[in-house]
């Protein structure tokens, strides 16, 4: 077994104090409810100061070059990293109420978040299947994690079994990857490929189920149908984490697959992203009209945000990575908040929200701004992403891809307004007082300010996204 070179810790040291935070939060007990919060906290933190410490050694790779120190990764980990705190402020409270308040799902999202930093950060195949599998495994315990709840199992074990399915379909891939080049790493790969054309068969035996699998672990159509169910049963803070940080780290390692070994190879990949941004804005949009329960709504929403951020990549322009990029991090700062809000408000039903404006008007003036932003309208920066993703495609002549995904921005109008209707309603049920904790407020304020300030002011995300390309 060959040494370790004196970068290999070091780029990977996010991930490693997040592990061994997440291992520590397994084998001690604690008193208070809210330590192991504050013990997240505190592991975020140190991994927030390893990547900022890994921006002054942009290029640098470790363990024979299976990771990679670029700006394309660190603003991916630091999206999923503002997730996982998003998600444990918002969630302790809700989880007691479930009597669900145990370390272990705080120790779940850190080693998650482990697994999603070698999925983004890898430039090796078995570096990211492990990555993969290591955050896949935490992501299933997470949807089955209210144990007294049939849903919750129910959700998990679909989840599972197609996940090991969308699993074997990557795997299948990547061996006949490494059968074509003779290694397992990114640019051996993407040289040994050159020499190929995209109509080999070999080509689209390798390519199509990699990317039929990977469609699947962005949620996107027509692999999608594992998400309402697994986002409607799990516990809705752990659901706020999957539709997060659990889509950003699957965009990140789709992005550096097609962005780079396989970019030659766009002819074999390409028409079966259009048809999957396509299903995904159709199927996303439209099944989300017919909902009664506000979670499910918010589910199958996010398969059409999958669809939208698929376009970026049909643009086939930096400007549509960049479009994707800043798009990540809009969307998780707009869905962390309205699925915590939901947790903390403990309703479902839409109806259930009727009257909420004159009883909790600052609750329900953030869920407002939440959903404006969902929608895509102005002032927030939910109109910022969208904008962007329709200028990639109009600065590649796409415009009739542009016209049709502006249509289901109008289709979505339709049953975020729903919500909101019910909301300034003025009657309604007597709903149960609101007991909200302070990391929740900290949390969807957080998200509320930051949708709204990104919308009136979003130089500073464009700019961060300009500078990151895989």
């Amino acid at each position: 077994m060959p040494a370790l070179a004196p970068n290999d810790l070091f780029t990977i040291l996010p991930a490693l104090l997040l592990s061994l935070f997440g291992c520590a939060l397994l084998v001690l007990r604690f008193d208070s409810p809210s330590f192991p919060v504050l013990l997240l906290t505190a592991a975020e933190a140190l991994a927030a100061a390893a990547l900022w410490r890994q921006s002054g050694f942009l290029g640098l790779t470790g363990f024979s070059g299976a990771i990679l120190i670029d700006s394309f990764g660190l603003l991916l980990n630091t999206v999923c990293l503002a997730a996982a705190l998003l998600v444990a402020w918002g969630a302790y409270a809700h989880l007691a109420r479930l009597g669900e308040d145990h370390p272990e799902f705080y120790s779940l999202l850190l080693l998650a978040q482990a697994g999603m930093f070698l999925m983004i950060a890898g430039t090796e195949l078995i570096t990211v299947f492990i990555g993969l599998e290591l955050s896949g495994i935490c992501l299933y315990t997470l949807t089955g994690f209210h144990r007294d709840n049939p849903r919750s199992s129910e959700a998990a074990l679909k989840y599972v079994l197609l996940g090991a399915f969308s699993s074997g379909l990557l795997l299948y891939g990547f061996s006949l990857l490494y059968g074509l080049s003779g290694s397992t790493h990114y640019p051996v790969i993407a040289r040994a490929l050159a020499s190929h054309s995209p109509s080999e068969p070999i080509i689209l035996l390798a390519v199509v189920p990699l990317v039929l699998g990977l469609l699947f672990k962005v949620a996107a159509a027509p692999l999608h149908l594992w998400a309402p169910d697994a986002y409607d049963g799990a516990p809705t803070p752990a659901t706020a984490f999957l539709a997060t940080a659990g889509k950003a780290a699957s965009f990140g390692l789709l992005l550096r697959l097609l962005v780079g070994p396989l970019h030659d190879l766009r002819p074999a990949w390409d028409g079966l992203i259009l048809f999957a941004a396509l299903a995904s804005l159709t199927l996303g949009n439209l099944s989300a009209l017919t909902q009664s329960s506000a979670k499910r709504l918010l589910a199958w929403s996010s398969i059409g945000h999958s669809g939208y951020l698929l376009l970026g990549l049909v643009a086939a322009n930096r400007s549509g990575i960049e479009a994707i990029l800043l798009y990540l991090l809009v969307y998780t700062l707009m869905t962390a908040g309205a699925f915590l809000l939901l947790a903390g408000l403990d309703r479902e039903g839409i109806t259930d929200f009727r009257g909420l404006l004159w009883r909790h008007p600052g609750v329900s003036l953030l869920l407002v701004i939440l959903l404006v932003s969902l929608a895509g309208l102005p002032p927030t920066a939910g109109f910022i992403a969208k904008y962007t993703i329709f200028l990639s495609l109009l600065q590649a002549q796409k415009f009739a891809l542009a016209v049709v995904a502006a249509l289901y921005v109008a289709v979505s109008l339709y049953f975020y307004f729903r919500l909101l209707r019910e909301i300034i309603t003025p009657s309604g049920p007597t709903p149960p007082t609101l007991t909200l904790s302070t990391g929740w407020r900290a949390a969807v304020g957080l998200a509320a300010l930051l949708s709204l300030t990104l919308g009136l002011y979003p130089e500073p995300i464009l700019a961060w996204a300009r500078s990151t390309l895989p």
